[in-house]
C-alpha cells in the first residue's frame, strides 16, 4: 500500500486537547471485523466484549518528564531540551533533541533551575536537532534522577498548543504505569480507571504486562510514499514469563486476546515464534505494520483515533482492514469523535 492511501481531511477541532472528564467515559466506536458492523458506545462498555479468561495485555510503560527548560551560558538564551534515552547511567550521558537547535554547539553549557544546580555540557551533534549532553552533577544516580522529575514537565504532544496543567502529570499516565523510559503515553490506555479495571477481573479477564518504552520515533511522518521504505525508530522492549505463559495459554484455549493500544501489539508481534506463539524478549524492536499483514497473537484491539498518514493508524488499518477501517474513520469525523492522544477510543473485534 501507499501513503496516499491513509490520507483523510481531520478537522482541527476534533483534536482533543484535554482528556475526557472521567477516564472511562470517552466515546468508545466499537468495530466488529466479521460483520462488519459499527457501534457507538462509552468506554466503560468495553466490559460487556469480555469473558472469563480473555486477556487484555497491557503497556506497563511509564512516561517521565522528559521536557526541561535550561539557559545558555553567557547569553542566558532560554532552549528547551527534550530527553530522549539515557546513554550511560554512570556518566549521566543522554541523547537529547533541544530547541532553537542553532544557538547550541558542543561545548556549549545549559543551566537548569533557579538555582542552577543542574548543569549539562553538549558533547556531540547526533542530527539537526539532536545533542548528547553529560549532566554535570556531584550527587548520587538517585538524587540527579529525582532532579531531573523535579526540573522536567509532562511532554505533552506538540499538537496540544496549550501550557501543561498540573492535572496533566497524573491524566498523561496510565494507572497501571510502573516501568519508567517512555517520553509519550500508550495512549490507549488511558481510558482504563481503576473501577473498570477491578469490574473487568471480577468478571475474570486476565491481564499480562509487557512493556515498550514509546519514543518519539513513534510520531514521526512518514515521507516516502512506498510504505516498505519507511524505518521505523528502535525502541526498548521487555516481555516476562508471566506474560508469555498467560498469553499463550490463552491463545491454546482460543480466548479472545487484546492489545491495548499499538505499542502492546507491536511489542507481541516483534517476539512471535515459528510456530505462532509469543516468546519472551527483552531487547528492541524497530518493527513496522503496515497493511497487508498476518497478526500472530492478538484477536482484538483497543486503540485510539489516529491523524492521517501516521504509522499508527496504518498498524490499525492493518488489524481491521483498510476499506473497513476508512470506512470507521469517515463515520468517526462525522459523528465528531475526538482524535489523538486525549481523544476517544476505538475497540476492534
Amino acid at each position: 500500500m501507499k501513503l496516499s492511501h491513509f490520507h483523510f481531511d481531520l478537522p482541527d477541532e476534533l483534536l482533543a486537547e484535554y482528556p475526557a472528564e472521567n477516564r472511562d467515559e470517552s466515546r468508545l466506536m466499537v468495530l466488529n471485523r466479521k460483520e462488519q458492523t459499527i457501534e457507538h458506545k462509552m468506554f466503560k462498555d468495553l466490559i460487556e466484549y469480555f469473558d472469563e479468561k480473555d486477556v487484555m495485555i497491557l503497556n506497563n510503560t511509564k512516561v517521565f518528564p522528559a521536557r526541561l527548560f535550561g539557559n545558555k551560558e553567557k547569553t542566558g538564551a532560554r532552549i528547551e531540551v527534550f530527553l530522549l534515552r539515557e546513554l550511560n547511567k554512570e556518566q549521566r550521558l543522554w541523547d537529547v533533541l533541544v530547541d532553537p537547535a542553532r544557538k547550541i554547539r558542543i561545548g556549549n553549557k545549559l543551566y537548569f533551575g533557579d538555582d542552577e544546580t543542574l548543569v549539562a555540557e553538549v558533547i556531540d551533534n547526533t542530527t539537526s536537532r539532536g545533542r548528547t549532553l553529560r549532566f554535570l552533577y556531584d550527587g548520587s544516580y538517585e538524587e540527579f534522577r529525582k532532579k531531573l522529575q523535579l526540573l522536567g514537565e509532562t511532554p505533552l504532544p506538540k499538537y496540544i498548543k496549550r501550557e501543561v496543567e498540573p492535572e496533566d502529570e497524573e491524566r498523561y499516565q496510565t494507572i497501571y504505569a510502573k516501568e519508567e523510559g517512555a517520553v509519550a503515553a500508550p495512549t490507549a490506555g488511558l481510558h482504563f480507571s481503576k473501577h473498570l479495571l477491578k469490574r473487568l477481573e471480577i468478571k475474570g479477564v486476565d491481564f499480562a504486562e509487557v512493556t515498550l518504552h514509546v519514543g518519539l520515533g513513534t510520531f514521526n511522518p512518514v515521507e516516502v510514499e512506498d510504505l516498505s521504505k519507511h524505518k521505523m525508530d528502535s525502541e526498548e522492549l521487555k516481555i516476562e514469563a508471566p506474560a508469555v505463559e498467560i498469553i499463550n495459554n490463552a491463545k491454546k484455549e482460543k480466548r479472545r486476546i487484546c492489545a491495548v493500544g499499538t505499542t502492546a501489539m507491536r511489542a507481541i508481534e516483534s517476539s512471535v515464534s515459528s510456530s505462532g506463539t509469543l516468546n519472551e524478549i527483552e531487547g528492541w524492536t524497530n518493527k513496522f505494520i503496515f497493511p497487508p499483514y498476518d497478526f500472530s497473537i492478538a484477536n482484538a484491539m483497543i486503540t485510539n483515533f489516529h491523524t492521517p498518514k501516521s504509522t499508527l493508524m496504518m498498524m490499525v488499518s492493518a488489524f481491521a482492514g483498510h476499506d473497513f477501517m476508512k470506512k470507521a474513520y469517515e463515520e468517526a469525523v462525522k459523528e465528531k469523535y475526538k482524535f489523538y492522544s486525549y481523544g476517544d477510543a476505538m475497540l476492534i473485534i
